[in-house]
């Protein structure tokens, strides 16, 4: 078998897995609408001065962000994968083939960065009857960027899954520990909020934000669908040199991880 052969192989499979659950899919489109009407509604009534978000309802304002979260808690989750392939002996399988990990490693990033893509293009597609107001930013290069920057983001959080899922023995044990990673990344990212905003009350944060893969996806997201400079804190070029960067390592590092997995 080559590794090529391999490659695609481990990414099909986890792609089947993937339109096998139903219910995997549509909760994962659920969530994001669920925050988008209590959050982006709840909270949006109770701000009247929508000058701070750029004339844009609050709702329409954290989009963006909500688009980031889909990716983001599906990629890092999606290692845990890892810990039930370990509990079934698959992984086992998969590890005596002629197959060098990192090409495991590869295809499972390619298989959870698959999944990701599929659920955020069902919410981007929703946005566009959902958010009126963005339909002339839905343009080809405004959404080449989006799909570049959330591309992006699902290998460095998928990565991020695997490297954790690695190391893990239990599915409870890899729950809490993401739990502890995704939830800090996300409401430190400007999901939810303007960056700036937090750090001029919390200066202390501000590095935080910085060392954030995620803050560089949200700032590029909102940016280029809603194109309010105001909204360009970093700069899209800044976004993709950090992001690339983060996704360059987080896949040596995983491909390492990989590479000293004990099964």
């Amino acid at each position: 078998m080559s590794q090529l052969s391999g490659l695609y192989a481990i990414w099909l499979r986890e792609v089947k897995v993937f339109f096998r659950e139903y219910s995997r899919l549509i909760g994962s489109v659920l969530t994001p609408l669920l925050w988008l009407v209590v959050v982006g509604k709840g909270i949006g009534a109770s701000i009247e001065d929508e000058a701070s978000f750029g004339g844009y309802g609050y709702d329409t304002f954290i989009f963006p962000g909500i688009l980031c979260m889909t990716v983001l808690f599906q990629s890092v989750f999606y290692g845990l994968y890892i810990v039930w392939d370990r509990k079934i002996d698959f992984l086992k399988e998969v590890l005596a083939a002629p197959l060098h990990r990192s090409t495991i490693f590869l295809g499972k990033v390619l298989g959870g960065v698959t999944d990701s893509m599929v659920q955020v293009t069902i919410i981007v597609i929703l946005g566009y009857f959902i958010f009126p107001e963005l339909r002339e930013n839905y343009t080809v290069q405004s959404l080449a960027i989006v799909y570049l920057f959330m591309f992006l983001l699902a290998v460095t959080m998928t990565s991020i899954g695997l490297i954790i899922g690695s190391r893990m023995e239990s599915p409870e044990g890899f729950s809490l520990i993401v739990s502890l990673v995704v939830f800090p990344m996300y409401f430190l990212s400007g999901a939810l909020f303007l960056k700036r905003n937090l750090t001029s009350e919390a200066p202390y944060l501000y590095w935080a934000t910085v060392a954030n893969p995620v803050s560089y996806a949200v700032d590029a997201i909102r940016y280029t669908l809603l194109p309010v400079e105001a909204f360009n804190e970093f700069g899209l070029a800044r976004d993709l040199a950090v992001l690339g960067g983060f996704c360059l390592v987080l896949l040596a590092i995983g491909t390492w991880a990989f590479r000293t997995m004990r099964i």
